[in-house]
């Protein structure tokens, strides 16, 4: 595999995790398309680094799981749809090694989101600011915490521990 190849795909998952983390913060929204542009490029990605075929199901198996329980949170309420898609592919790309690490700095980061934004929220808005529509929704009380940013950085923080990551920065 060549070096821009390798440099490329190293850095697709990153950049779009960030896509999806300021599509979430300006939009509230973790589009369908970025989801599946996600999925696709990992199974791309898993060919072009040659990744076994059992691992790849366990890549599978765990972002399977994963989807399961986040629609779970989802029918709850306590996620969105866009986030419960997103967490299951992000968990594709990491794996189960890297799953957990991704769960527990996903709850850290977004926890201080949300205390960000909830003591934010308390603060009257300046008008100046009120011009830009996705501050003002985020300053809204009844619109909710654009939590693909902490999914988006907790992604990062653990793609390096990955499969994909190891095989790729070789």
């Amino acid at each position: 595999m060549s070096t821009s190849v390798s440099s490329a795909a190293l850095f697709l998952f990153p950049a779009l995790l960030a896509f999806a983390a300021s599509s979430d913060l300006l939009t509230m929204r973790i589009s369908n398309r970025l989801v599946l542009v996600m999925t696709a490029s990992f199974f791309v990605v898993a060919i072009v680094i040659g990744m076994p075929l059992e691992q790849l199901a366990m890549h599978v198996f765990c972002a399977f799981v994963v989807l399961i329980v986040a629609f779970f949170l989802f029918a709850m309420r306590w996620i969105g749809g866009g986030d419960a898609k997103l967490a299951a592919a992000t968990t594709l790309w990491l794996g189960f090694g890297s799953t957990v690490p991704y769960l527990l700095y996903t709850a850290i980061f977004g926890g201080v989101l949300t205390l960000l934004i909830l003591s934010l929220r308390r603060v009257p808005l300046n008008p100046i600011v009120t011009r830009f529509a996705w501050l003002e929704r985020l300053h809204n009380r009844k619109s909710g915490i654009p939590y693909g940013i902490a999914m988006a950085a907790a992604g990062i923080m653990v793609y390096s521990n990955s499969a994909i990551f190891e095989r790729l920065a070789v």
